[in-house]
């Protein structure tokens, strides 16, 4: 094998080439004239590896993360990989079940940093040693070439929007989901400014904001903020009527109702596209204080880009629905039995109290009236009982008609006045009920307080029901 010659036929056709993709595709191509090894050539854009070059294989991968595989670990180290035995070799990625070794050499600038790889896999005996130096030899030629012609290809903007979506899929909540659709729009569209308008009962409301909005966004959202709720659905109505749309806002001009807030704000060029259903949707706003010209694949963009944001939107809130189904009673909306063992579990021995609560005649009313209007008196009871509670007190059901509440107290005397605010509560639904009251001792378990509580209970209903009974302390 005449190694001069392979460096000389790739050298020879570099200086054709017209943008640094071209120039790895030409590496390859007459790299592939002298040896029927598998190459390939991968830039760094972005934060991955980006195969732009390569010859036939089952599998070339598109991309590949940092650091990983054989031409991660070459890219982030700067040091060739010659590997005699892939099987030998943990990182090796499968490209071709008979592939035996391996070169991989980083691809530098003239400063001599990597700005990616090249890649040659063998499937036949093969004297790696030169072709070692070769590749290196080859690497920094084209490295040199790749840097004279601008540099590594820019991501586009397709790209871009594939990683955001990344990102919104795995987003833990909803505010950091509705800001990463924010930066996702402004980098994707590369106009200065997005809002989110999600749409409501009372007309429409904005999106959180980003981690760092920018001046315009800032204006955007002040001016939105001002036209209030109803002028907000009125822009989501509008979208949703008319489907998405690149507006100039040009001198002379006037802009529409739905958008002399935008126009007040600075907005000269818009993009408006629908986000979900028309019906408890919204809308993604994307723009700018330049006039730019329509720009059909800006909008198209926008459209995948509030697809997967609102697939996530729903993802996020069926979740939080699923959460609540599984810790909540679906009756009366309270929280039953699970949450409430974790609250009075980590109770404040002299500062929590418990009340247990039931009504009294309940039977009565399901054999008399039926379960239908049990239930009817139970949400009215259950809505009633929480109005009477303050800020920070909590109601749990446990049972048909039997409700704890958990409240901090400063003293036992405290937790009996609630008590009997609830069942002046009760009284005006039409109702009474029945409380006992317990407060934990040091060292005692959940499951004892309650059963103090029961007991100061039924001592109530002993005495007649319609009334308030204090556990001993």
């Amino acid at each position: 094998m005449d190694h001069q010659r392979i460096v000389r036929d790739v050298t020879a056709s570099l200086p054709a080439a017209s943008t640094a993709i071209d120039a790895c595709q030409r590496t390859v191509t007459a790299l592939a004239r002298h040896t029927p090894a598998t190459i390939s050539v991968l830039l760094q854009v972005q934060d991955r590896l980006r195969c732009v070059a390569a010859t036939g294989a089952w599998q070339v991968f598109a991309t590949v993360p940092p650091k990983t595989g054989i031409v991660g670990r070459v890219y982030a180290s700067g040091e060739t990989a010659v590997v005699p035995d892939v099987s030998a070799d943990p990182d090796y990625l499968p490209v071709r079940p008979d592939v035996t070794a391996e070169i991989c050499v980083p691809v530098r600038d003239p400063a001599g940093r990597p700005i990616g790889v090249l890649d040659l896999q063998w499937s036949a005996p093969v004297d790696l040693t030169p072709w070692s130096a070769t590749a290196e030899r080859l690497a920094d030629r084209l490295g040199a070439r790749i840097v004279a012609l601008g540099g590594t290809p820019a991501e586009s903007r397709s790209e871009k929007l594939l990683r955001h979506a990344t990102a919104l899929s795995a987003a833990p909540t909803e505010r950091d989901l509705l800001s990463a659709v924010i930066c996702a729009a402004r980098d994707v569209s590369a106009l200065s400014a997005a809002v989110l308008v999600l749409g409501g009962p009372d007309g429409g409301q904005l999106g959180a904001p980003p981690r760092a909005p920018g001046e315009l966004e800032g204006r955007i959202r002040a001016e939105l903020t001002e036209a209030g709720p109803a002028a907000l659905g009125r822009i989501v109505g509008r979208v949703h009527r008319y489907g998405a749309g690149y507006t100039l806002g040009e001198a002379g001009h006037p802009p529409t109702e739905e958008y002399a807030p935008l126009a007040r704000a600075g907005v000269r060029t818009l993009v408006a596209v629908p986000l979900g259903p028309p019906d408890g949707g919204g809308a993604l706003l994307v723009a700018d204080e330049r006039l730019l010209r329509p720009d059909p694949t800006t909008v198209s963009l926008m459209e995948l880009l509030a697809g997967q944001a609102w697939n996530s939107l729903d993802r996020l809130r069926t979740l939080d629905r699923l959460r609540e189904q599984a810790s909540s009673d679906p009756l009366t909306g309270l929280r039953h039995t699970g949450p409430f063992g974790k609250r009075i579990a980590a109770a404040t021995p002299g500062r929590t109290a418990l009340l247990a609560i039931d009504v009294d005649g309940f039977k009565t009313v399901n054999d008399t009236y039926g379960h239908q209007a049990g239930d009817r008196l139970l949400i009215g009871l259950a809505r009633a009982l929480e109005g009477a509670l303050r800020s920070g007190d909590e109601l749990y059901r446990i049972g048909g008609d039997e409700f704890v509440a958990v409240i901090e107290v400063n003293r036992p005397e405290e937790a009996v006045r609630i008590a009997e605010r609830l069942t002046e509560a009760a009284r005006r639904t039409g109702r009474t009920i029945s409380i006992g009251v317990a407060l934990p001792r040091p060292g005692e378990s959940a499951e004892l307080t309650l059963r103090r509580a029961d007991q100061a209970l039924y001592r109530v209903k002993r005495q007649g029901r319609d009334g308030v009974s204090l556990s001993p302390a």
